[in-house]
């Protein structure tokens, strides 16, 4: 029997980032700047951790709760 294996990134480039929480490229590069979100860059790509996209939509929807 075949068992299929989910890979998970954990990582993401800005295009795919930027479709994950709903926003546009220019905004996700602006969230960058203002130092909300980190990313790094591996070879010519830049990337953005998972975990760093979890946190702020934490954040922005507890932000959002108040």
């Amino acid at each position: 029997m075949a068992q299929t294996q989910q890979i998970t990134s954990l990582a993401l480039g800005i295009d795919d980032a930027a479709r994950s929480i709903g926003v546009a490229r220019s905004a996700l590069y602006e969230i960058i700047a203002r130092g909300e979100i980190g990313s790094f860059k591996l070879g010519r790509r830049r990337l953005i951790l998972m975990t760093e996209l979890k946190t702020f939509i934490e954040r922005a929807a507890m932000e959002g709760a108040r």
